[in-house]
């Protein structure tokens, strides 16, 4: 019987060194030399600081920045702590009502768009933390961008073009757009004056990729509202 209870105790030893130590280390490893961005959450920084991860996506309210799609992630939307959809159906009344009032707040801000709402401006995605729109939903916002920074549109729609990322190997997914990379670039073209810095209130994403908060950036409001 003790001679079992050893054998087991050092095969139990070893299986920990080898996967719990060994593999692990020299995954890290690889990933720190090979793939150190993505390694460390895809973190984007202005002048040193954090202001987001190019895949997690976050809330901007202001009217000069480009808004994402809405978010059902926690209570306020972009929690990254709290990944989901709504899990309403196409038949919810709860849903259509939702959908309504977005269409009706996506109008009030951008009149001067008068063509068809982009369904992905008012629908969440399922795991409530998508860092893209479509292309269209960024042209739908640019009079309002471009009436906002004191700039042509013309201009607005030319930094879109030069941020859409097409589809992946030419077949997967849809061409989009990076809401925070979009926005970083609005800044750095066409800045708005001294905006006040604000810190997010929800958790983001450190360095060692656990929740925790990321300074707001250049202005970048990260108030959670649509």
């Amino acid at each position: 019987m003790w001679k079992q209870i050893l054998l087991a105790f050092r095969l139990t030893l070893v299986l920990t060194i080898v996967t719990g130590i060994l593999y692990p280390g020299l995954v890290t490893g690889v990933c720190q030399l090979l793939f150190h961005h993505q390694a460390n959450g895809s973190l984007i920084s202005v002048n040193g600081r954090v202001a987001g991860s190019c895949l997690i996506g976050q809330s901007f309210a202001r009217r000069e920045y480009f808004q994402p799609r809405p978010s059902a992630a926690g209570n306020d939307g972009y929690d990254a702590t709290s990944s989901g959809g709504s899990n309403l159906g196409p038949t919810s009344q709860k849903l259509i009502e939702r959908v309504k009032a977005a269409v009706q707040n996506f109008r009030s801000q951008n009149p001067d768009y008068t063509g068809p709402v982009p369904a992905d401006l008012v629908t969440a995605s399922a795991s409530g933390l998508d860092p893209h729109i479509s292309p269209g939903a960024a042209m739908a916002q640019a009079p309002r961008i471009a009436k906002a920074r004191g700039v042509s549109v013309h201009e607005i729609r030319r930094v879109i073009e030069g941020k859409i990322e097409g589809r992946q190997l030419g077949f997967l997914g849809e061409p989009r757009v990076n809401v925070l990379e979009l926005n970083l670039a609005l800044d750095r073209n066409y800045p708005v004056g001294s905006l006040p810095k604000q810190t997010p209130r929800r958790a983001r994403i450190q360095n060692d990729g656990a929740p925790g908060s990321v300074p707001a950036v250049g202005g970048l409001d990260s108030n959670r509202h649509l």
